[in-house]
This record gives structure tokens, C-alpha cells and sequence, in this order.
């Protein structure tokens, strides 16, 4: 039994500092912080653009991911059901991708019901993203009150919000 607990505390403890050396570099979530200005053209129109300052006023999630991302391919879907279904409001934006193409090919086959942007290199830095997805959680006020990187559970994202 005490053999178990010791393996368990193991497990937990590396769990946390992988956790938290994904998270270096990231910015803040300390609610003081506010998220990186953007003005993004939307995937579906390229013509129409969603700017941070439309998210004030209620929670959102912002995602990052690739096309070619294993992990966001299964990731998404979770963050898409909460926002489909439990009204969160969320924003995926694209990054590293060599086409729209390859954008629009990634979403459609995951029939996301959230708004896609294309972003650029300055979004990736400004956001300090390094892998993906990354997400940060920002508040009504525009404030960065979560983040992570790597997958994410639907319960994951719930305790997140």
C-alpha cells in the first residue's frame, strides 16, 4: 500500500513540473496581465476580422494551434463542445500553417462550430506560444486568468474556467 501512495506521489509530482516547464515563458495568469491586442482576419472571410477588444465583457478561451498538430486534432473537439454546448465563448486561432487550405481542411474535418482566425508570426510571439495548442483563458475585463499547453480534456477546460 505504502509502495503504491509513493509511486502515486511520484507520478504527481512529475506531472506538475512537466506542467510547469511547458508553461515557461508564457505570459502571465495572474489576472493582472492583459491578453496581446489582435485583429484577425476569420477563416470563413477574409474580409471580416475579430479584434480582442470584441471579447470584452465575457470569458474566453483563446486557442492556438497547427494544421498539423496531432494533439489540437483531438484537443479541439473538447473546447468546441463546451463552446457548442455550454455556451463558451472561444477563438481558435491558426498558426503555422502553409496554406488556408490546410486550415480550412483541418476545421472542416472536425466540423468546429467556433470562429477560426488566421494568424500571423507576430500573434505566435506576441502570445509567446512555443508549442501546440496553447490556450489562455481571458476574463470579461481582457485579463489573462489561465493558461496551458498540450491537451486538454473537456473536464480539464471546465476546471480552467
Amino acid at each position: 500500500m505504502i509502495k503504491k501512495v509513493l509511486q502515486l506521489a511520484v507520478f504527481a509530482i512529475i506531472f506538475i513540473a512537466v506542467t510547469a516547464y511547458q508553461e515557461l515563458g508564457m505570459l502571465a495568469d495572474n489576472g493582472e496581465q492583459l491578453a496581446p491586442y489582435f485583429s484577425l482576419p476569420t477563416l470563413e472571410n477574409e474580409q471580416k476580422q475579430i479584434s480582442l477588444s470584441e471579447l470584452a465583457g465575457q470569458q474566453t478561451v483563446v486557442y492556438f494551434f497547427a494544421p498539423w498538430c496531432s494533439i489540437c486534432k483531438f484537443s479541439m473537439p473538447n473546447l468546441d463542445k463546451l463552446h457548442e454546448q455550454q455556451k463558451l465563448n472561444a477563438v481558435a486561432i491558426a498558426l503555422d500553417y502553409d496554406s488556408k487550405e490546410a486550415v480550412e481542411a483541418f476545421t472542416q474535418d472536425l466540423d468546429l462550430s467556433m470562429p477560426v482566425l488566421m494568424g500571423n508570426h507576430q500573434i505566435a510571439a506576441n502570445f509567446k506560444v512555443k508549442a501546440y495548442p496553447t490556450y489562455y483563458v481571458i476574463d470579461e475585463n481582457l485579463k489573462i486568468t489561465e493558461r496551458s499547453v498540450g491537451y486538454s480534456t473537456e473536464l480539464g477546460l471546465r476546471a480552467r474556467l
